[in-house]
């Protein structure tokens, strides 16, 4: 018992491990893929934007998989299709179709984990939930820092991208057993409708799609932004990756505050702050990189803070795997969809106004309107249950 017990957990963060390094992994390099590929700048940025738009496309879509096949099969075939986007994507011609097999099969893993935390760890659900989201930003920091060393050892972009194939094997090979294990014909999948039409879904939809926003533009733009403000290239690259650290040690904090509270409202609220104050001291603190780092963590650690809520809230909202997987699918759909539309948006208006006073003032506004969806989504209260 104990040994499948630790079977699964080892899934899981496997699972979180591989479920955000194949993207992060790519940024580093984009300067030699528009060499070598002849990209302009706008088909580079698509690079990034183009995931995010697969998962908000193909959240929708994992239910309806899981519904058919089961979660642990349909966790399975997403592995598998990991596996192959990042093969087809590290084929220069086949760039493009790859990014996107790789955006679907991470937008599984993001709609259906928790539902198997709802599932099979009920009174676990914001420590694993933790466990997860830190694996899955530690492994993400570690494949951009070692990009462009992993290029230069393995002869180029191309191998250095498919070589993250490798611990998705991996992870396809502890998680197998779950699914050999769950047949369909033992355990039939339930299908929850997604809840459009409930209060409570919008909230925790939107509390998801702004926290999404915020830390994509950080990534997206917080290394132009400090070197437009005179913080040399090198010291603003390890800045970002203090933000992916600060958002580590937050991810393992949270789930112990959010045990000790009876709902997740002021959780929820001091991550709005953090990201908030953390952007506002970026923009209007004396720009040298000590008052830099100190705001770069801030925001780090509210970003950090602000995921873990979200992932936790489809769990806590909901009252079994098939309502969780639904309310995930519907969050993380529209909440990507408006994560894609940030750095665009950011980015014209730092090229309409010629400064980041404007980007970051709207960038606040919308950390504060935050807090609304933060507190409300934070209230102890749950969906009701599917008739």
């Amino acid at each position: 018992m104990r040994r499948a017990v630790a079977l699964l957990v080892a899934g899981v963060l496997l699972i979180g491990a591989v479920g955000r390094a194949p993207l992060t992994s790519v940024g580093p390099l984009v300067a030699d893929i528009r060499a070598d590929l002849g990209l302009s700048s706008s088909a580079a940025g698509l690079l990034t934007t183009l995931p995010l738009l697969a998962f908000a496309g193909f959240s929708l879509l994992a239910p309806r998989v899981a519904a058919r096949i089961g979660l642990e099969r349909s966790l399975v075939l997403a592995l598998l299709l990991l596996v192959a986007g990042i093969a087809v994507r590290s084929v220069p011609t086949q760039l493009w179709t790859g990014t996107v097999a790789v955006g679907a099969a991470i937008a599984c893993f993001n709609v259906l984990l928790p539902g198997v935390v709802k599932r099979d760890f009920p009174d676990r659900v914001a420590q694993l939930t933790g466990g997860y989201s830190a694996t899955q930003s530690i492994v993400a920091a570690v494949a951009s820092g070692t990009a462009v060393p992993l290029a230069a050892a393995l002869g180029g972009w191309s191998p250095a991208l498919a070589a993250w194939a490798l611990p998705v094997v991996l992870a396809t090979a502890i998680w197998a057993p779950q699914a050999r294990a769950h047949t369909a014909a033992a355990e039939p999948a339930a299908r929850s409708a997604l809840p459009w039409r409930r209060a409570l879904a919008w909230q925790v939809t939107l509390f998801m799609g702004l926290q999404s926003l915020c830390f994509y533009v950080l990534v997206a733009w917080l290394p132009t932004m400090e070197r437009d403000h005179g913080i040399p290239a090198g010291v603003a690259g390890w800045h970002l990756f203090a933000l992916l650290a600060a958002a580590v040690a937050a991810n393992l904090i949270v789930p112990v505050l959010i045990r000790r509270h009876p709902d997740q409202r002021l959780v929820g609220l001091a991550s709005v702050v953090c990201i908030g104050a953390g952007v506002a001291g970026l923009q209007w603190l004396p720009w040298t990189p000590a008052f830099a780092l100190a705001a770069v963590l801030l925001a780090g650690f509210g970003s950090g803070m602000a995921i873990v809520v979200c992932l936790s809230l489809f769990s806590l909202r909901t009252t079994g795997q098939a309502q969780t997987a639904a309310l995930s699918a519907m969050a993380q759909s529209v909440g990507y969809l408006l994560a894609a539309g940030g750095p665009v948006l950011i980015g014209a208006l730092h090229d309409a106004s010629g400064a980041w006073t404007l980007p970051a003032a709207l960038l606040c506004t919308l950390t504060a309107a935050m807090a609304v969806p933060a507190v409300l989504s934070g209230r102890n209260r749950t969906l009701p249950a599917d008739p």
